[in-house]
């Protein structure tokens, strides 16, 4: 009976403060088998994006003429201003973490109050800017034609060299206009509403106003756009069959529209896993006010949540280099 109770004891102590693989309780060694995997699924995801990127190289859409938004500032070009200012809420976040955890290992309940506060607050405002960043995203700002093989044209100013919107020079047209459905038009395509104008006044104002000229999503060997000539231009246009405004899974005002498919799933799944976190450390963050890790003895809970808070800020590096700045 002896024995049986010894042997017991010594299982039990395996994970309790006995033999730790890697000297971490089970806890701990959880969290990283869940680190280890979830990289895993980021870095099949972002090679399937460097691979289509790589076949599609030539009408990539460039980042600095895509997140080109900043709050307040409408009608001005900050690009990757936001995106830079994100990233660095992000990791400044994950500072206030490694605070919160060495706080945590001095048994100072108030300062690990303040870090976790701190992050939770910076998490939240990377969360929101992403929504706000998908808003502009989805709902563009000049608009574009498509082609019925899907090729984007895009307008700018000979003059200026600068984007022209196509709400601003089409021209309107008296004609009834009803939104597609696959009962009343081609079975296999409909649209949820109505483009602000039709492929006809974009036309109309395109023919009207001699400045104007095409650019296309095919890059050049510098590595932007290629602008076509006024009579390429109005060959070219004859090719337009659709109106797109914004990006979504199916269209792209910016240019491919397998850059918009990765660009929601890859950053929306990463997202998830913030406001997952954000989630998680508010209950923990309760629970440090209550003092329930206090009267434990320890703060490793805190120390568990901070290490998949630095994995998520670790992603967003890679994520933020891949869709932005290569």
């Amino acid at each position: 009976m002896e024995v049986t109770t010894n042997a017991s004891v010594e299982q039990t102590q395996v994970w309790g403060g006995g033999n730790k693989p890697l000297n971490a309780s089970y806890g701990k060694m959880m969290m990283w088998f869940f680190i280890v995997s979830d990289a895993l699924t980021f870095t099949g995801f972002l090679v399937s994006y460097g691979f289509s990127r790589f076949k599609n190289i030539n009408s990539w859409p460039i980042a600095d003429e895509v997140f080109t938004h900043f709050p307040f500032l409408h009608g001005i070009d900050a690009p990757m201003y936001y995106v830079a200012l994100m990233t660095f809420i992000l990791i400044f976040s994950s500072v206030t973490m490694v605070l919160a955890v060495d706080a945590g290992h001095h048994m100072n309940k108030a300062k690990v109050t303040f870090y976790m506060l701190l992050t939770i607050i910076g998490g939240a405002i990377f969360v929101g800017s992403q929504a706000w960043e998908w808003k502009n995203f989805i709902k563009g700002e000049y608009g574009a034609l498509e082609t019925r093989g899907g090729q984007i044209l895009q307008f700018v100013n000979a003059e200026t060299g600068k984007r022209a919107a196509i709400q601003e020079f089409a021209l309107g047209i008296e004609s009834d206009r009803a939104t597609h459905q696959s009962y009343n038009g081609i079975w296999y395509q409909d649209e949820k509403a109505l483009p602000n104008v039709s492929v006809a006044e974009v036309k109309k104002g395109f023919l009207a106003d001699p400045s104007l000229v095409i650019r296309t999503q095919q890059l050049t060997e510098e590595g932007q756009k290629t602008v076509l000539t006024r009579d390429a231009s109005l060959a070219k246009i004859d090719e337009a069959v659709g109106v797109v405004e914004g990006a979504n899974l199916i269209h792209n005002e910016y240019g491919n529209r397998l850059f918009a498919d990765f660009f929601f799933f890859i950053t929306g799944f990463h997202g998830f896993h913030v406001l997952s976190g954000v989630v998680i450390n508010v209950i923990i963050f309760f629970n440090v006010i209550l003092g329930t890790y206090q009267r434990r003895g320890h703060y490793e809970m805190v120390e568990k949540v901070g290490l998949y808070w630095h994995f998520v800020d670790l992603v967003w590096v890679f994520v933020f280099t891949f869709f932005y700045l290569v």
